[in-house]
């Protein structure tokens, strides 16, 4: 076959519309993976025509099913604000899309030490159409009593593991292991995004005011929540560009050893006396140091967190905050100018953890016994934020 510019697309599929890939993928996927693999597509087709339809149906259903039929348990019943749901609903929907391209990202890293190929298009593809079974079971959610039978959408998982040989050549004996670990990076960083966006729908009781405006395809602006803050609808779409731009080798992770050396020999009376690092590829790397001054110890770890620091991007332009207190101590996490932070400390065993996000792509954390929690603070600040940000350069 012969477009009219006369580039031969002999062997290569076009798309079936969404209604006929999704009862296809799901019924025959066998027959239809391969199919796709020779689809001539780009992300941004697959994700305005496929992606942004289906992962709309989670959020509203769940709406819907929230504003007719109310949330209920053990005798008591509510119903959401229209608006504070209206909001949730948004910022769910912004959050899976945000994880595709996080999971995409990951499955490409993950295909080769399987002994398969790396191909972020058939990684993003076998994110995409895999999720297709947990995107139309989520229709259940329009009455939330019944909800429970969205676990039907956990026939994704076969889905994928029948497209990881056709899409990212792993060998059949290795697509359990490579299903396995790449879905158990699914579940860590959902449990990351539900910390997100858990306190954000309990916080969204009212919509305040914002102004939110749209150029060229672009939202910008920012909505506010009586005495809680506001979201910051430009942070979230650099988050989810940080994101893609990864996805695609645009920001490789830093050598290793170009963040050992920012760790400091002295931290006040704190001594250096191992240091360490590690590499994961496209994943990210990571660089510490362990500090001891007679029975205290510590370590200082700088890590660059690649794709997977968006995250905190998507956290503080939500404006995260949790805090607990007990009598054995406390733990919190807030944003400070509009990077993620996070503290804790024991009282009993004197020990806790003090880290910051930096240019939402690097970590800096201190954790292990000391002084008191500004011991803690004071090794974190000993990395120079513009020594990091110089390295990227």
């Amino acid at each position: 076959m012969v477009d009219l510019s006369g580039a031969d697309l002999s062997g290569v599929d076009r798309p079936p519309s969404l209604v006929d890939r999704a009862k296809a993928i799901i019924l025959t996927p066998k027959d239809e993976w391969p199919k796709i693999g020779r689809e001539n597509t780009s992300q941004g087709d697959i994700l305005t025509s496929y992606v942004l339809p289906l992962a709309a149906i989670g959020p509203v259903a769940s709406l819907i099913g929230g504003q007719v039929f109310g949330y209920g348990a053990f005798g008591v019943s509510f119903r959401p604000s229209l608006v504070g749901s209206i909001i949730s609903a948004l910022i769910q929907y912004i959050v899976v899309i945000a994880g595709i391209f996080v999971l995409a990202f990951i499955a490409d890293f993950l295909a080769p030490k399987f002994n398969g190929q790396s191909n972020r298009l058939n990684a993003f593809k076998l994110v995409v159409y895999a999720s297709t079974a947990a995107w139309l079971s989520q229709v259940f959610g329009l009455i939330p009593a019944i909800g429970f039978f969205s676990i039907l959408g956990l026939y994704t998982l076969y889905l994928f593991y029948v497209g990881v040989g056709p899409m990212m050549k792993v060998p059949e004996d290795k697509a359990a292991g490579y299903t396995a670990v790449t879905f158990l990076c699914a579940i860590v960083g959902g449990f990351i995004l539900s910390l997100i966006v858990a306190p954000i729908t309990l916080l969204f009781a009212g919509l305040s005011g914002g102004a939110i405006t749209q150029s060229d395809g672009d939202v910008s602006g920012k909505v506010t929540i009586p005495g809680g803050g506001s979201v910051d609808l430009d942070k979230i779409q650099q988050a989810t560009k940080q994101m893609e731009d990864a996805a695609n080798g645009k920001s490789p992770p830093i050598a290793p050893d170009r963040m050992k050396a920012l760790l400091p020999e002295t931290i006040g009376a704190y001594q250096r006396s191992a240091t360490e690092s590690v590499s994961a590829g496209a994943m990210g790397s990571t660089a510490q140091g362990t500090y001891t001054a007679g029975d205290k110890s510590f370590v200082l770890k700088i890590a660059d967190m690649s794709a997977l620091g968006a995250l905190s991007g998507l956290g503080a332009a939500m404006g995260v905050e949790q805090s607990k207190e007990d009598a054995n101590g406390y733990e919190k996490t807030y944003s400070v100018n509009g990077q993620m932070q996070s503290e804790s400390w024991n009282k009993t065993t004197n020990s806790g953890k003090f880290g910051t996000t930096v240019n939402n792509r690097f970590m800096i954390e201190a954790e292990g016994s000391a002084g008191s929690i500004d011991d803690l603070k004071q090794a974190v600040s000993s990395i120079d934020h513009d020594d990091l940000a110089d390295l990227v350069g």
